[in-house]
């Protein structure tokens, strides 16, 4: 199993795989089983954001065994919470745990 971090600015912990896209992160839950994934909601203006990956995770029924919502927007956390809250499978745990924005300097 593989850990997943999806983030377009901050820096992977180690242990993770990093996504810095929608696109990359589902083709990583496509190809491995993920204990964790970690999630962003922004992912840079005009692309795909973490709303974007949680509604195709639930249309498609793909998941993590733990989802970590790591974003600082709570607008985003939000949305993204209670989509996957009222849609996950039994024995899939969502929490929330806000980190602050990484601007590299």
């Amino acid at each position: 199993m593989i850990r997943v971090f999806l983030d377009d600015n901050r820096p992977c912990p180690r242990g993770y795989h990093l996504a810095r896209s929608v696109k990359e992160c589902i083709e990583l839950l496509k190809k491995h089983k993920v204990d964790i994934l970690s999630l962003d909601y922004n992912l840079g203006l005009g692309r795909p954001n973490g709303m974007d990956l949680a509604q195709y995770m639930v249309k498609h029924k793909l998941y993590a065994k733990r989802i970590v919502i790591h974003s600082a927007n709570p607008y985003g956390r939000f949305r993204m919470y209670h989509l996957l809250q009222a849609n996950k499978p039994k024995g899939v745990a969502i929490t929330i745990r806000p980190k602050p924005i990484y601007f590299g300097f």
